[in-house]
């Protein structure tokens, strides 16, 4: 029967495991925990091909526990209440391991249906999920739980892995591997960390390679054609695609423009670009804001040019965009503005509007139409002073002049015209 090559060479201790050293290095708090055998329940987060199942199956082998494995996309209560009334018959002198893969796709009362068990310790749960479980498992679980996150594999950690498997393969095929230069390093980078893809790679390259002699050609537009776009983890469901916004706007806002170049390539990448513009305009307003307010109608015109041309020239004015907004000065005065004045809203503050501010109409009573209403245009540099807040918020300040050139300049003009 076929096995992959990712499963061949699946780790089988931790010493075997690439990358999460900050979770799995010596002296780190989940190798502490194997090592002793105490295992309490657990919540696995993070991307695939990260070795989430893999340390599941180690824990199982090194603490002596019987494991059950279940995927929460097809698995159902039944399952779970089926290994349950089988529990009594196992001789597992430390217990039993159930591994919920994917636990995201089981709702409230299928994972409510794991507390008796966890609680009682029959079962030790190790769950994992692609998700950030504190918005996908719910708390009942997460508060029983101790969540161990998962980081991408990095590239160098990518390549010694992929090293592994071109030597396991040589010796499968009797041949000898002859790389191109780079071809190697570049499926260690488009892999994306994830070193179930890596090793796809490798075993697509042995078998659609034509041996040369007793050698066989690993070339580097192989190696691009197998592993195109699989780097990519932008799925609108996702938490990948949430980070991936984030970073964009925390590096403009950082004003970092490599970084914020490196994570709008990837967007546009993954087929994103809708979202590219939408999250671009939001932060010419929010975070360059009045430091540089002509920053919105540019941005909104790279937006306009991208949506018109389409990809690949779209990353030509949105790569404008992100980098004029990275190195341009900041402001969140308004952002934050808007938001004060928004939390008194929400807690039913201002009442009434005051009397001259009010659209001009007769009183009920009097039919007077006169509001005292003051008409700024009719008096010196267009001011003149009036009540604008209603009574219940006058003084309530929301705006705060932002340090910057633009601001502070109508700081000082307002300053010497309201006195």
């Amino acid at each position: 029967m076929y096995q992959p090559l990712a499963d061949l060479l699946r780790p089988q201790n931790l010493d075997e495991v690439y990358g999460q050293e900050h979770i799995l290095g010596q002296g780190a708090v989940l190798r502490r925990l194997i090592d002793s055998g105490k295992i309490p329940n657990m919540v696995f987060y993070g991307p695939s091909g990260t070795g989430k199942t893999t340390v599941a199956n180690i824990i199982a082998k090194q603490t002596s526990r019987k494991l059950f494995q279940l995927n929460a996309t097809t698995a159902s209560t039944a399952d779970i209440k089926e290994i349950v009334a089988q529990l009594d018959s196992f001789m597992a002198p430390n217990g039993v391991l159930l591994y919920l893969d994917e636990i995201q796709s089981f709702n409230k009362k299928q994972q409510q249906s794991l507390l008796e068990h966890i609680e009682n310790g029959k079962i030790t749960l190790i769950a994992s999920t692609t998700e950030n479980p504190y918005f996908y498992v719910f708390n009942a679980i997460l508060s029983r739980s101790t969540v161990f996150e998962f980081k991408q594999i990095s590239a160098d950690a990518a390549l010694k892995a992929i090293h592994r498997a071109v030597e396991y393969m040589e010796e499968r095929t009797a041949l000898r591997a002859k790389p191109e230069a780079g071809a190697l390093e570049y499926i260690a980078g488009a892999c994306g960390g994830d070193l179930r893809k890596a090793m796809n790679a490798v075993e697509v390259l042995f078998s659609a390679g034509v041996p040369q002699g007793d050698t066989i050609p690993l070339t580097l537009e192989d190696a691009k054609t197998v592993t195109q776009k699989s780097a990519i983890r932008a799925d609108r469901e996702g938490d990948n695609y949430f980070d991936l916004l984030s970073a964009l706007q925390k590096s403009i806002r950082g004003s970092d423009p490599d970084a914020a170049c490196h994570y709008l390539a990837r967007l546009l990448e993954a087929g994103q670009m809708q979202s590219a513009c939408r999250r671009l305009m939001v932060i010419a307003a929010e975070d360059v804001g009045l430091a540089y307010p002509m920053i919105l109608p540019i941005v909104k015109s790279c937006v306009d040019i991208a949506l018109m041309v389409g990809m690949p020239e779209a990353r030509i004015p949105l790569g404008d965009a992100a980098v004029l907004m990275a190195t341009s000065p900041k402001s969140n005065s308004g952002y934050n503005a808007i938001n004060a004045a928004a939390t008194d809203v929400e807690k039913g503050c201002g009442g009434d509007f005051p009397r001259h501010l009010q659209n001009v109409h007769a009183d009920t009573f009097t039919m007077e139409r006169e509001q005292g209403y003051l008409y700024p245009h009719d008096y010196p540099n267009h001011w003149v002073k009036q009540q604008y807040l209603p009574d219940e918020l006058v003084g309530a300040r929301y705006y705060e002049y932002g340090q910057n050139k633009l601001e502070q300049a109508a700081k000082q003009y307002w300053a010497a015209i309201k006195g």
